[in-house]
């Protein structure tokens, strides 16, 4: 604990902590600021949590105060004041209030990795068009991915200067494609445009996204979330009505730590995992018709797997999968005999069972 009070007290006398006392770090001298950050971490230490922030530091006296009764809780609850070591004594996050419903969607289904790269966008474009073609159902796509948006892209719909319009009611009209409504935020952006925002603005851009835009009637709304477990990751899943939540990463452990950790993200805010899929799994030689693996399935999929949490579907390695993405195609849309394209279909229609299984209603 000293030790992380001295950096803060170095970082303090540089400016750096300025987010916990604005005025006091700007004026104030070098001892005082280190007091002042000192206390500021033993009042903040009690009451971190695993999406919680720190809290602006008091002043003068009632500082003194509330530091020493945060260091003694601290200890009294078993922390070190060696360091921050102990994370599973914090309090967990409490349980969301129940979402209002979105008027006419009946499921809504989250699909979501612990990191970028693993072709879970890829995934969404095709599980929508597969539970809205080979299944039959009214499917809608959500691109929650606020600053790296790839919806309009894959689905044919990144013309520039497509705007949607709005309905009596003020609500954006998604735009439609494969048979499946879209609404993202590349459509509300110049091209090639970056949005650089901060927290509140990026989820005030998400409620607009999903609450301000007439969905119509939807059998499942299924939402493409950006990468790792972050402040629109709780978000969505506190503020939607979330039926359940499908994982996606490349098989070895070092992809598959960060799915387990955006797992134990669900858990914490009482979220159904539905199942895990394999992205990218193996391919298949064309000369020789030879299945290769291309990464270790390994311990974290057993660890997975032994929680009840079932691996819906193992993906081919396929370019014509990527090239259909950059054409704005999906492969399920234009290579329905491909291996990729009936994985994909076998994999809604697991998703549809569980979800069925799940929710019943």
């Amino acid at each position: 604990m000293r030790g992380l009070a001295a950096a803060f007290s170095r970082c303090c006398a540089t400016g750096a902590l300025s987010a916990l006392a604005p005025a006091r770090c700007a004026t104030a001298s070098q001892q005082e600021a280190t007091a002042h950050a000192r206390a500021a971490l033993a009042a903040a230490v009690p009451s971190l949590g695993p999406v919680g922030g720190v809290p602006s530091a008091p002043s003068g006296a009632r500082a003194s105060t509330r530091a020493a009764s945060a260091a003694s809780r601290w200890s009294a609850a078993g922390g070190s004041r060696r360091g921050l070591s102990s994370i599973n004594r914090v309090r967990p996050v409490p349980a969301p209030p129940v979402a209002s419903p979105l008027p006419g969607v009946r499921k809504v289904v989250l699909v979501a990795s612990g990191k970028g790269g693993v072709g879970k966008s890829t995934l969404a474009a095709n599980l929508a068009c597969a539970l809205a073609g080979p299944l039959g159902l009214r499917v809608g796509l959500l691109d929650a991915d606020i600053f790296g948006p790839s919806v309009p892209r894959m689905m044919r719909l990144d013309n520039d200067g497509l705007r949607p319009g709005t309905d009596q009611a003020g609500k954006m009209i998604p735009f439609e494609n494969h048979g499946v409504k879209c609404m993202s935020m590349g459509f509300l952006m110049e091209k090639g445009a970056a949005a650089v925002w901060r927290g509140p603005m990026v989820l005030k851009a998400m409620e607009q996204l999903s609450r301000g835009v007439a969905w119509g009637d939807l059998d499942v709304l299924v939402v493409d979330m950006p990468p790792g477990t972050g402040d629109v990751q709780l978000s969505v899943s506190q503020r939607l009505p979330v039926s359940g939540v499908l994982m996606v990463g490349t098989p070895q452990d070092v992809a598959m730590l960060d799915v387990e950790r955006g797992i134990r993200m669900f858990e914490l805010v009482k979220l159904p995992v539905l199942g895990l899929v394999h992205n990218m799994a193996y391919f298949t030689c064309e000369r020789c018709e030879h299945r290769h693996e291309l990464f270790p399935s390994g311990r974290i999929t057993r660890e997975i797997q032994g929680k009840g949490i079932e691996l819906l579907g193992s993906l081919p390695l396929e370019p014509s999968v990527a090239r259909a993405a950059e054409d704005g195609t999906p492969t399920v849309v234009g290579s329905p005999s491909s291996a990729s394209s009936h994985e994909y279909v076998a994999i809604a229609r697991r998703l549809q069972q569980k979800l069925q299984d799940n929710n019943p209603n």
